[in-house]
């Protein structure tokens, strides 16, 4: 299933990040809410006060384990300590996507529920594509990627 063709439902969109985040982070509500989804603000909005990338994954880990959000958006300097800490959570499926590909591709075929992007490493142009990209993909459901996405669920179960 593309992208273009999956069907519109709004979502519970939790995003978050920490100090080096904070430039994309207002826009990046801005354009979710603009899509017609609903923003779960989980901070932080103050760049001048030192905070660390692994409080803000458990934050969207959470809120996405507890059923508050459908995805989650995480921002920090690079995206990569993002991903490597909100992937610590079970149930938690998170890539760090600089190029559009992996942002819908992570969705369709490995059900990532998490965006990672590096604040210090992309634009907002790029923000934006890869958000809306994430945004707009679905799981394919198609048997092999199930059949994959069952053999990550045991793992994490290990």
């Amino acid at each position: 299933m593309s992208t273009s063709a999956a069907k519109f439902n709004p979502m519970r969109i939790a995003i978050a990040a920490d100090h080096a985040g904070v430039p994309l982070m207002d826009p990046i509500i801005a354009q979710v809410r603009s899509l017609g989804h609903e923003v779960l603000d989980l901070g932080t909005h103050d760049p001048t006060q030192p905070d660390d990338y692994p409080d803000y994954a458990r934050a969207i880990g959470e809120a996405l384990q507890a059923g508050r959000c459908d995805r989650g958006i995480l921002i920090c300097g690079s995206g990569v300590g993002a991903a490597i800490a909100a992937n610590k959570m079970i149930g938690i499926r998170a890539c760090m996507c600089h190029d559009t590909y992996s942002a819908h591709q992570g969705v369709e075929h490995d059900n990532m529920n998490v965006l990672c992007l590096g604040g210090r490493i992309i634009g907002i142009e790029m923000a934006h594509e890869l958000v809306r990209a994430f945004l707009a993909a679905r799981f394919t459901n198609e048997e092999r990627h199930v059949r994959r996405l069952n053999k990550i669920l045991a793992l994490e179960k290990r």
